[in-house]
């Protein structure tokens, strides 16, 4: 095992939380710790293999033409499979574009997500059902309305009541590059002043499409979170048990009304950006080839084998889920149907709009005139 393989226990001259060493050795530390029992984690396991299959099939199937785009996350699962493992069901999850694990372990049907990239519609899932809100493309726009969100859940008098089912908690997803707009100051100020159940998750993968973290900030981003007066978390992304803990903590805190924390998960991005971006062109191949070695599935996979919870049998059996799980996503996106052109106009209000029906009776009678001139053989666009 190379030096590279164990992995940073320290980033930028800080330590990070960590339970579990990239060899899958239990690691203890002082402040965190956390026990799951066999079946659960095997359960654990099953998601991080789901989401890495996911990513798999989905770019696949944007390279055969059926996606116009997928954003991976591929590096990514421990951090997001840990954080979202932390949170109770009437928790609320915002997310950013490539949190795919948080979907996932809210119950979205997965072909909602493949959906809103076939570009059929706009994420088809019920925020309000599933506690995940849709997905935003804007950098750190989610941001903002995540802690509003927070603050209302306050107002509403489910925050430090005591009670399990009640206490609330919100989970605002972003990655390194967001943490430069100015979104995210502001929203990292209103948590501090108004003491919101929030909890700030950054999933630093060190890459902002091309723009290194270290061009970003000159501090670990944590760190800046304090400037605002909000506490901030150092953890190791790649580490299941490490990332479930802190996260679990933070949301504690919130609940009961001690106020936001930042985390600031760190991990790295093994794909692309997106589908429609090479990182060839800005990143060293042998930096990929290193935080291979730190593999979040590996790791936690070594860490089952030497706990005796996982044998040849149990890794079958997560494989042969992972598989029907594959199938489903395929045979699903090929049964998709185009959407009728007149949906755009609905759910854009609660009750039905003037305006808004009057500009859908425009558009349809300006349909009916383009479908006409087809069948009579004009261009479209010509001279009617």
């Amino acid at each position: 095992m190379t030096d590279a393989a164990v992995g940073p226990a320290r980033v930028r001259g800080e330590e990070m939380v960590q339970l579990l060493d990239a060899t899958g050795a239990r690691r203890a530390h002082p402040g965190y710790d956390v026990h799951l029992e066999p079946a659960e984690a095997l359960e654990v396991l099953a998601d991080l293999v789901l989401m890495r299959r996911l990513d798999t099939e989905a770019e696949a199937l944007q390279r055969q033409g059926q996606l116009g785009l997928w954003p991976g996350s591929r590096g990514q699962e421990a951090a997001q499979v840990g954080a979202a493992r932390a949170l109770r069901r009437q928790d609320h999850v915002f997310p950013s574009y490539r949190d795919h694990g948080f979907l996932l372990a809210r119950d979205v049907d997965p072909l909602h997500l493949l959906s809103l990239f076939r570009g059929v519609d706009h994420g088809g899932w019920d925020p309000v059902a599933h506690g995940v809100h849709p997905y935003t493309m804007v950098i750190a726009a989610q941001m903002l309305p995540a802690v509003g969100y927070a603050m209302g859940v306050q107002r509403d008098g489910a925050v430090g009541t005591g009670d399990p089912e009640r206490d609330t908690a919100v989970v605002v997803c972003f990655g390194d590059g967001a943490t430069s707009q100015g979104e995210a100051a502001e929203a990292l100020n209103w948590a501090a002043v108004y003491n919101a159940p929030v909890v700030f998750f950054c999933q630093n993968n060190q890459w902002a499409i091309s723009e290194p973290v270290q061009r970003q900030s000159a501090v670990p981003l944590h760190r800046r979170a304090e400037g605002a007066g909000v506490p901030g978390v150092l953890v190791d992304g790649n580490d299941v048990l490490a990332v479930l803990a802190v996260v679990r903590a933070a949301l504690e805190r919130a609940r009961s009304g001690g106020g936001p924390t930042f985390v600031e998960a760190f991990t790295y991005r093994m794909g692309a950006h997106t589908t429609a971006d090479d990182p060839t062109r800005y990143r060293d191949a042998a930096e990929v080839d290193v935080w291979r070695e730190r593999d979040p599935l590996d790791r936690f996979r070594a860490h089952l084998r030497a706990e005796g919870v996982l044998d040849d049998a149990a890794e079958r059996a997560v494989q042969e889920r992972a598989d029907v799980f594959a199938a489903r996503l395929r045979a699903g996106l090929g049964e998709m149907a185009d959407p009728e052109p007149a949906s755009m106009f609905e759910h854009a209000y609660a009750e039905p709009h003037p305006q808004v029906l009057a500009e859908r009776d425009e558009f349809l009678a300006a349909w009916a005139r383009h479908e006409q001139d087809e069948q009579q053989g004009s261009t479209v666009g010509g001279e009617r």
